[in-house]
């Protein structure tokens, strides 16, 4: 059987800040239609990993390959901070700006990303939003608006930075159960960095866990083996 794409790889990297490792010697492959969740405690590197994910942080050593934002196809979906959530712009201004690096010097958003950027917020019930305000909606609504935007800048890869924090139970399973669709019938990549261990055994296929001086990267059911994984099998 034919391998699928590979979007994202780290290949003997090893991440920190001053030359003083958090993570060594990690090897990480994300394909076409991976889920994959990060898990760990504070502290254990996975904001740095994150980073140099993003190519916001370069590695110690070793390789990153960031095949999918080169290609455009990486949507990033991070923690809000208080101030983001009183951003004073329409629902569709938020959304639409997923395509600001596709845009380039043009003024102007093409009908193309307009008509996209309405598919998205339709797909994920925020269609009748679009004129609202976005620092008028609650928590769940907004996260809904970013995923939106997250969309438009990708359509292969979405990294997702802690997605539930701050929202309440009934939007927490909204959010996951969007994903789930978004992964199974639109064949979407999800690495997912969580402190919901419950979800991420739940809905991720592949579990990345970072620990003080190891980590582990498998399927769920390779993890639930693992001494960083074995105390959850329960």
């Amino acid at each position: 059987m034919e391998e699928k794409k590979i979007l994202l790889a780290c290949r003997d990297v090893s991440l920190g800040y001053e030359h003083k490792p958090l993570l060594e010697h990690l090897d990480l492959t994300v394909r076409a239609g991976d889920y994959v969740a990060v898990l760990g405690e504070n502290g254990s590197g996975k904001s740095t990993l994150l980073k140099s994910l993003l190519g916001l942080t370069p590695p110690l050593s070793g390789e990153i390959d960031r095949g999918a934002q080169r290609a455009g196809q990486l949507g990033y979906l991070p923690q809000q901070t208080p101030a983001q959530r009183d951003f004073p712009a329409t629902v569709e201004e938020v959304v639409l700006s997923g395509f600001l690096n596709r845009r380039g010097q043009r003024l102007r958003y093409t009908g193309k990303e307009r008509s996209a950027a309405l598919m998205h917020m339709g797909k994920l019930g925020i269609l009748e939003l679009r004129g609202k305000c976005y620092r008028e909606l609650s928590g769940g609504q907004q996260q809904r608006v970013l995923l939106a935007r997250a969309l438009c800048a990708a359509n292969e890869l979405l990294i997702l930075d802690e997605p539930v924090t701050g929202l309440d139970p009934a939007a927490s399973q909204d959010l996951y159960k969007t994903l789930r669709y978004l992964h199974d019938r639109e064949g979407m990549a999800i690495l997912m960095v969580t402190h919901d261990v419950s979800a991420a055994l739940r809905e991720a296929k592949t579990i990345l866990h970072i620990g003080q001086k190891r980590w582990f990267y498998g399927t769920v059911e390779e993890y639930l083996r693992d001494e960083s994984g074995r105390r959850f099998s329960v």
